[in-house]
């Protein structure tokens, strides 16, 4: 068992699912990651989910990881000391996300998050023995339910992970208001479990429900927006906490123009943080695209990293 507090390190408060800076190849590179790492510490982010699904995870090879996390992780615990990098390591089976965990290991993450296995559909007995071999990986594992792209934790596949002592809590991305309520009575019952949210249009609610954290998308771009809300929620101030999850819900429509981690790279690009880059097969946004996602963007200048670049 890890010890006390390792839930609410890791799941507590705004964790930035970040986005993986990439060369023109669509190759891991820490170097075009920099100025997005620096305007996030600059911001008050704390704590980074790297290699999610707005990292592009699962698309990027295992034989990339050690070259990208190793420097990544190091130079944001230059940035901010006492800071965060859990490292989505999610696979199609069990022994490549294994595999993927040492390498968040070596590289010194503080945790991994790990949804249960992509691609094929498996039953709830297989899911289950797929979080229990994370049992000797090293590092406090967090579920990551996202049923979007992976099978979905179902109530008996949550109910034995609310056993599993090395299982510290869960990401919560299903906007499933019944899932995030299992989830949250797992934490009621047992000090070292913890849940997180990743719905954007949910996190009021989400918080509501009994939620620790945030895990929104839209905070690589502007984080203030998600940690203002958690402060106000805190604070007890209603009205301003509703106000800031329309603008984050506002700004999440970016992906009615351009679904997904393209959006948000070229509106990085935009302001100086990132390469637009992608992995393959996912391509960079269009020019009209462009110019739509500039268009929103005007809308939150004063909440944005960096400039705009916009001639």
């Amino acid at each position: 068992m890890h010890a006390q507090g390792t839930a609410q390190r890791l799941l507590s408060g705004v964790i930035v699912p970040a986005v993986t800076g990439m060369d023109s190849d669509g190759v891991p590179s820490a170097a075009v990651a920099e100025p997005h790492l620096v305007a996030m510490a600059d911001a008050g982010v704390s704590k980074l989910l790297l290699l999610g699904s707005n990292g592009e995870g699962p698309l990027v090879p295992t034989a990339d990881l050690d070259d990208y996390l190793g420097p990544v992780i190091a130079r944001w615990h230059e940035l901010v000391p006492h800071g965060v990098t859990v490292v989505n390591v999610t696979a199609a089976g069990t022994r490549e996300a294994l595999a993927r965990a040492r390498a968040a290991n070596r590289a010194g993450a503080s945790g991994v998050a790990v949804s249960p296995p992509i691609y094929f559909h498996h039953r709830d007995d297989e899911v289950v023995d797929h979080f229990r071999r994370f049992e000797d990986c090293s590092l406090p594992t967090v579920a990551y339910n996202i049923p979007r792209y992976a099978n979905p934790l179902t109530p008996s596949v949550i109910e034995s992970l609310s056993t599993m002592t090395h299982v510290v809590g869960a990401k919560d991305s299903s906007g499933d208001p019944d899932i995030l309520a299992r989830l949250v009575e797992i934490g009621d019952q047992r000090a070292e479990f913890a849940a997180s949210a990743g719905a954007e249009a949910k996190m009021l609610q989400a918080l509501e429900a009994g939620a620790v954290g945030l895990v929104p998308g839209t905070a690589n771009l502007a984080p203030v927006l998600a940690l203002e809300l958690l402060d106000a929620w805190h604070e007890q101030r209603v009205s301003e906490a509703a106000q800031l999850q329309g603008r984050i819900s506002e700004l999440a429509t970016m992906h009615t123009i351009r679904p997904g981690v393209p959006a948000v790279k070229a509106m990085l690009a935009d302001r100086g943080l990132l390469t637009p880059y992608v992995t393959p097969p996912l391509l960079g946004c269009s020019d009209t695209e462009i110019g739509r996602l500039r268009n929103l963007m005007a809308r939150f200048e004063g909440d944005l990293l960096g400039r705009s670049h916009i001639s």
